[in-house]
């Protein structure tokens, strides 16, 4: 069955709960399903030290997952407005996948969480579609035509699904951040499913 790989690092739980909305997003188009996945945290010893299989949470991701997919959606906690390093460190170690065009032709999209409205979120976005665009991704936003796009007071923008965690940080979504990762989602897996459908569809 056709899936879409939702990979995500998430550390207090605001990235993760927006890659569930996104999975959601996935599923709701018929015969598509999503694929969760997260990487590990980094480290001194990141390869060494990490163990094959998370205590908690999905699986880690590996290089088939992302050969494997018909669609990427990205996701990471904002880092002075780029990626986190986990997330990094996983795309880093892709060069193969690129090197056998693995990626290129697929639809990806991306998503954030900061602690403040101004935390870098846009930056961060486009920050994480840099790899996709090497890799020959076609990349796909929210456009306006989602009314919680004009709505949100939070998260949100063109370039992604986003969360605003505030003080509290307890990664609890607004109703319009949850349905614009849902879009974001749905959006993929369509164009996903329009492109393993061929031309004329």
């Amino acid at each position: 069955m056709p899936d879409i790989l939702v990979l995500y690092y998430s550390r207090h739980g605001s990235t993760a709960e927006l890659a569930r909305q996104v999975c959601r997003g996935v599923e709701s188009i018929p015969g598509m399903t999503a694929r969760l996945r997260t990487v590990p945290a980094v480290r001194a010893a990141t390869e060494a030290a990490q163990p094959a299989v998370p205590d908690q949470g999905p699986p880690f991701a590996a290089h088939e997952d992302l050969s494997q997919c018909d669609g990427l959606v990205l996701g990471s906690p904002t880092r002075f407005g780029n990626m986190a390093a986990a997330l990094k460190y996983f795309l880093d170690g892709t060069a193969s996948l690129w090197m056998s065009s693995a990626l290129a032709g697929k639809p990806a999209a991306v998503f954030t969480s900061t602690q403040t409205l101004h935390g870098g979120q846009e930056t961060t976005l486009l920050s994480m579609m840099l790899p996709l665009l090497h890799h020959g991704m076609y990349l796909v936003g929210l456009p306006y035509s989602e009314p919680a796009l004009t709505h949100t007071s939070s998260g949100g923008s063109p370039y992604g699904a986003s969360h605003v965690a505030g003080q509290a940080n307890q990664g609890r979504l607004t109703a319009a951040e949850s349905e614009l990762a849902r879009a974001l989602g749905a959006r993929v897996a369509s164009l996903a499913a329009k492109l393993r459908s061929g031309p004329g569809t």
